[in-house]
């Protein structure tokens, strides 16, 4: 167990938060998705101050590598490693699906439980596209996530007879579709301190990112709004 800073800047939601030995010391939260890059340090020196805790102390840092919001998973990543580097300390990715599914099965009471259940948490993409990916009972991925467009042929296909959890913003979107009984669409709304649990998994599993070379979770390919054109002239 380790003091950890943890970072969300993944989606419309920012915030921040710092655990002892897997128990929340502080958190700073705020939904300006637009100001997540102004929020971080002020709301991470708040916190600081407010548990008399010093950022050489940190013995790691967890971060939200995506999918989400190209930009605010930039934000969260770029801080998580400079504050890495500059420290010498390890770096924890957390899949932001993966804490969208935790907060789902934390809202849920154990009699509404199944050992079988499906975890389907999905990220909005605008318009009918969803970010998404699937969690057993235990919260490990079974399917690696991916881009979604929503219709009534894509709930058809899936065919799954276990009790399946649709969660997280893009979720909301699949109620205009005929969903069949065993389909459920949970309202729980994740927050950072849902990182806690699952980061204090990762560190103890020794299980860091490579400062170097790790890079956030896009899904979906990004483009650049002013990048060049790449050249069509065959060599």
């Amino acid at each position: 167990m380790a003091l950890l800073l943890h970072i969300d800047t993944a989606t419309t939601y920012a915030g921040v938060c710092i655990s002892e030995n897997g128990h929340l010391l502080a958190t700073r939260s705020h939904e300006a998705q637009k100001d997540h890059a102004s929020f971080l340090q002020p709301a991470i020196e708040e916190m600081l101050s407010a548990t008399g805790k010093k950022l050489h102390q940190l013995d790691a840092v967890a971060v939200t590598g995506g999918p989400g919001s190209y930009t605010g998973i930039r934000v969260g990543l770029a801080s998580a490693k400079g504050i890495c580097f500059a420290l010498n300390k390890p770096l924890i990715i957390i899949n932001t699906l993966a804490i969208i599914a935790h907060a789902a099965k934390a809202s849920l009471g154990v009699e509404e439980l199944e050992k079988d259940a499906v975890f389907y948490p999905m990220i909005d993409a605008r318009r009918m596209e969803v970010f998404a990916g699937t969690y057993n009972y235990e919260l490990l991925a079974t399917a690696p996530p991916s881009p979604i467009i929503l219709n009534q042929a894509f709930v058809d296909q899936l065919n799954c007879h276990s009790k399946v959890i649709f969660c997280g913003d893009g979720a909301q979107k699949i109620q205009q579709f005929t969903l069949p009984k065993n389909y459920t669409i949970s309202s729980a709304q994740h927050s950072v301190n849902h990182m806690v649990a699952l980061a204090d998994k990762e560190y103890s599993a020794n299980n860091f990112a490579d400062l170097a070379y790790s890079e956030p979770i896009y899904v979906k390919e990004f483009y650049q709004a002013n990048a060049p054109k790449a050249s069509t002239t065959a060599n």
